[in-house]
């Protein structure tokens, strides 16, 4: 078991009603696609985005909270947890992400409804950190898994809400010059995806 699908399992167990979230991050690679890296299991947290039209009900949800709370003091000693949850407004991500948001089906859940962003907006949040080693390892992969174009790269692009503040602007410049590149050498390769041991 993944060290994503232990935190989303224990947060499950400490549901009593249905609740659903969009996680991003190595999480999403981890438990949103098939084959993935091995590397993105050892991911110490899920990362999750709060979306617009569920944060009212969610901001409600105390039984959620004291869950989510209760799952970090439950795997500490692990140093596995759920803290990053951010506004959808805070992340990188197209005008109209939430509607080609995807299913998560790994691990089966009792009262956790997990949804992943659609590859193109996940390689969009993969960026807030500008061309870091590790995010562009990640963008390869999805890149190559699913096939995505330079030209869906840059229809994204011309999409893509950036947050305010200098730092992220920064970040998405330095990013975007590596993600094309790697959607170019993507296609010259045949979108062959790099030999690595599955999880």
């Amino acid at each position: 078991m993944t060290n994503a699908e232990r935190i989303v399992s224990t947060l499950d167990s400490l549901l009593d009603h249905e609740v659903s979230l969009v996680i991003y991050g190595r999480a999403a690679v981890a438990l949103g696609f098939t084959s993935p890296p091995r590397e993105v299991a050892n991911s110490l947290d899920v990362d999750v985005i709060l979306r617009d039209s569920h944060t009212a009900a969610l901001d409600a949800d105390d039984q959620f909270w004291d869950s989510q709370a209760a799952v970090n003091a439950k795997l500490d000693r692990e140093g596995l947890y759920m803290t990053h949850l951010f506004g959808e407004r805070q992340v990188f991500l197209r005008r109209k992400w939430e509607s080609e948001i995807l299913p998560v089906l790994r691990p089966p859940l009792k009262f956790l409804r997990l949804f992943r962003p659609a590859t193109i907006d996940l390689i969009l949040t993969k960026m807030m950190r500008g061309n870091d080693e590790q995010d562009m390892q990640d963008v390869d992969f999805m890149i190559r898994h699913d096939r995505v174009t330079q030209r869906q790269i840059e229809d994204a692009f011309r999409d893509a809400v950036i947050p305010e503040g200098v730092e992220l602007r920064d970040a998405y410049d330095r990013a975007r010059p590596t993600v094309l590149t790697l959607a170019r050498k993507a296609a010259v390769d045949g979108f062959t995806l790099p030999h690595r041991t599955s999880v």
